[in-house]
């Protein structure tokens, strides 16, 4: 696994961890002792390979070895705006579509999303974001993705400008594909919006207001997918074709 350190926590030598979540998975669940080797990230640009110089309840010392910049962090910043869906889906969405390297995600509420806000949803975000901590602690990445504040429709037709790129997969487009569409772009995108409808799919009006923003019509193939499969898809086709 891979932790996570505040800049503040970094020396030139050492590093010291203090979280006490941390802490007890290195000592309890993996029981690691001084000697053994870990590996650490800033979250914002370098990763370090360590050795446990001591442990104990309060603090876990560890001198660094080596600093590379990330090496297992795209190039392309994906976000995924994903139409909020029910039950437990949001999380397999965020956790797998961490794995393959999204960037950001963000939970949009669309006219035929079925959850209703009431009041509570940042309960869910501090679920979900700890969800794609995890996430990252397993795959090793070098970032954590934020799971971002939901946003209704409108706002998100307005955040669409910033990128470069902006991939609708649409149930009711049948010609054009995402492949299609990736490997016909004149140069490689820095940038890539993949936007997601909920478990009803996207309304006529929502779809003729992507269409406005610029967003590109795509069909992931031949079947219709689960929302929460879809996300994960046209993530990991982007990835296969503007990053591998």
């Amino acid at each position: 696994m891979k932790l996570f350190a505040d800049a503040g926590c970094i020396g030139d030598k050492y590093i010291k961890i203090t979280d006490k979540g941390d802490i007890r998975h290195l000592s309890k669940v993996l029981r690691l002792k001084e000697g053994d080797k870990v590996d650490v990230s800033d979250s914002v640009e370098w990763e370090y390979r360590t050795e446990i110089v001591s442990i104990s309840e309060e603090e876990v010392l560890l001198t660094i070895i080596d600093k590379q910049k990330f090496a297992r962090e795209p190039e392309l910043e994906a976000t995924l705006f994903q139409g909020v869906p029910k039950a437990g889906k949001m999380e397999t969405i965020i956790q797998k579509c961490v794995e393959l390297g999204v960037h950001a995600i963000v939970p949009v509420f669309m006219e035929r999303t079925v959850v209703v806000e009431k009041g509570n949803f940042g309960k869910k975000l501090d679920r979900w974001q700890k969800i794609s901590d995890e996430a990252v602690k397993q795959c090793k990445r070098g970032m954590v993705p934020q799971v971002e504040e939901q946003v209704r429709f409108s706002e998100m037709l307005k955040k669409l400008a910033a990128y470069d790129l902006i991939l609708f997969p649409y149930e009711n487009e049948a010609d054009y594909s995402i492949k299609d569409c990736l490997r016909n772009l004149s140069e490689k995108p820095k940038s890539v919006a993949v936007i997601i409808g909920p478990e009803g799919g996207f309304a006529d009006r929502e779809a003729g207001e992507l269409d406005a923003a610029g967003a590109v019509r795509v069909t992931l193939g031949k079947t219709i997918l689960r929302t929460e499969t879809a996300g994960m898809a046209a993530l990991a086709m982007t990835m296969y074709e503007l990053e591998l």
